[in-house]
């Protein structure tokens, strides 16, 4: 039985990876072509990077992902705050349910129905909004990254010892302060967890994109289609390798800011156990009196 399962493992696991190998290895083919690997070479990188339109598209996704992933972490950890901080467990599990929606949405009801909302805004009298391109795309990214901010935050405040913001509160430190100095140390591995997965779902994002996005600005997925939409580029194989690698990279380091945040646990029970002795040390000093 043991030795099916891992036989099934593996089948998945080449299912799985197989393409993304073949992809990277034929990036580096000297030949241009799928039908024979000639040799190892940094050709088609080199074509990559003196390609304008794929550098402007590359510019625009780094923009679109930095921007977006901070207005979403900003706006996600505040919204954890807020729903961790309610007394109705019914209203706090109805705001759970609502923000796990767009979770949930196939990303092309998303897309159409954010292309929905923008065309009706833009056909408003004196409506700031004018056209589809980089605003769009912004408030439709970091609409959808703030449901996985909140997922990754609201764990840690849920964890977090509440007697030191007590604590902080009755020593007179404000409530703006105490959520700066104590309760957002506590949460920053959630914040970076949720930061990077914000970073990541944007950057490779293609469905919504293509619904709200306009030639004028143009992120690298779409670009990446309409390369491979005609005549493929042996161009693309290294970009999307690059890609690959600068996903790989970012998971990697989410995991080990989630690892982080585990080994802070046990700082918790310490500080319980210091607050035990500190009441046995005051008790003790009453009876003497």
């Amino acid at each position: 039985m043991k030795t099916l399962s891992r036989i099934y493992t593996w089948i998945i696991f080449i299912l799985l990876y197989a393409p993304i190998i073949i992809l990277i290895l034929f990036s580096f083919n000297d030949a241009g072509t799928l039908n024979k690997f000639t040799g190892i070479s940094f050709k088609w990188y080199v074509e990559l990077f003196r390609d304008q339109a794929a550098l402007n598209a590359l510019r625009n996704s780094l923009v679109l992902a930095v921007s977006s992933s901070l207005l979403a972490t900003v706006i996600g950890t505040l919204a954890a705050f807020g729903i961790n901080k309610m007394r109705s467990k019914f209203l706090r599990g109805v705001i759970r349910s609502l923000t796990n929606i767009p979770m949930m949405n196939p990303d092309i009801v998303t897309g159409v129905s954010m292309m929905l909302l923008f065309v009706a805004a833009m056909a408003v009298p004196f409506s700031p909004l004018k056209k589809l391109g980089f605003t769009t795309m912004l408030i439709s990214h970091t609409t959808f990254n703030i449901p996985y901010v909140i997922l990754s935050v609201l764990p840690r405040f849920k964890q977090m010892d509440i007697h030191l913001t007590e604590a902080a509160l009755d020593l007179g430190c404000p409530p703006g302060r105490t959520f700066m100095k104590v309760e957002l140390p506590l949460v920053l591995p959630g914040v970076i967890s949720g930061l990077m997965l914000g970073f990541t779902l944007s950057l490779d994002d293609f469905v919504i994109s293509h619904f709200v996005s306009s030639p004028d600005f143009q992120t690298l997925p779409l670009y990446v289609y309409n390369q491979t939409a005609h005549e493929v580029k042996y161009s693309m194989y290294a970009l999307c390798a690059l890609m690959v690698f600068v996903i790989l990279v970012l998971l990697l380091l989410v995991n080990f800011a989630g690892k982080k945040g585990e080994e802070t646990k046990p700082k918790k029970s310490s500080a319980k156990k210091r607050r035990q002795q500190m009441r046995e040390l005051l008790s003790g000093k009453e009876n003497a009196q």
